[in-house]
């Protein structure tokens, strides 16, 4: 007995994924036909117009964005007389628009480190992560700023990288010459609120590659709407 197809709330994308990748138009189709695909394997116009309920006109129009964006493969099989039957396929670009649960993973291999080391394991282990990431953070702005430019232009580049990381950050200048950073999402805010290392980590990691004083004001993780840092020159 074939699987019924399941309730449209059990796969929700990030919205707006589709015509991002350049598959304009009605986003609903698109997503039940990633699903399908992801649940039933390579599939014909045909027998996913019937899964869905949807003509085949209309799969077949979605299935062709969804190959401009390559987020599905298209494979011919011929079989006897008569035309070849196109076959259709999830590719590995399409990932990243189903769901995860990265957040659940990095806060249980914390539980685990903390269970076999203690604190100061997991200390170490976000100490190595700051060096890490400083390493990175300090190439990126030597690319794109110099090394002995003023202040304020290298707390805009350390938002633009943190930006980039999906923390909604900026730089800002205060009327009265106060510099300061803010994040206005925390991406990994279920780590951080269950490990103060990580925030004591980011909180180094910016007076590391800032070579500045940064204090933090404000703090999401304590139930703040924003993280904020001013930033003074040592």
């Amino acid at each position: 007995m074939r699987e019924p197809t399941p309730r449209r709330d059990a796969y929700d994308p990030v919205p707006g994924a589709f015509s991002e990748r350049g598959t304009n138009g009605p986003t609903s189709l698109k997503r039940d036909l990633l699903l399908r695909l992801r649940l039933d394997g390579p599939s014909s116009p045909d027998q996913l117009a019937e899964r869905l309920g949807a003509s085949r006109t209309g799969v077949l129009q979605q299935l062709r964005a969804l190959e401009s964006a390559q987020l599905v493969s298209r494979q011919t099989v011929r079989h006897g007389v008569g035309r070849p039957r196109h076959l259709y396929d999830v590719t590995p670009d399409a990932q990243d628009l189903f769901p995860t649960n990265y957040d659940a993973l990095a806060s249980g291999l914390l539980a685990a480190i903390e269970a076999v080391g203690g604190d100061d394991l997991v200390d170490q282990i976000f100490d190595a992560r700051r060096r890490q990431l400083g390493s990175r953070v300090r190439e990126h702005m030597a690319a794109h700023v110099a090394l002995d430019a003023p202040l304020l232009d290298r707390v805009r580049e350390l938002a633009v990288i943190q930006a980039d990381q999906g923390y909604l950050a900026e730089a800002i200048l205060e009327p009265d010459g106060t510099i300061r950073l803010r994040e206005h999402n925390c991406a990994i805010f279920h780590v951080a609120q269950g490990s103060p290392a990580a925030c004591r980590a980011e909180l180094e990691l910016f007076s590391d590659v800032l070579g500045a004083d940064v204090v933090r004001e404000q703090h999401i993780a304590s139930g703040d709407r924003c993280c904020s840092y001013r930033i003074t020159d040592n």
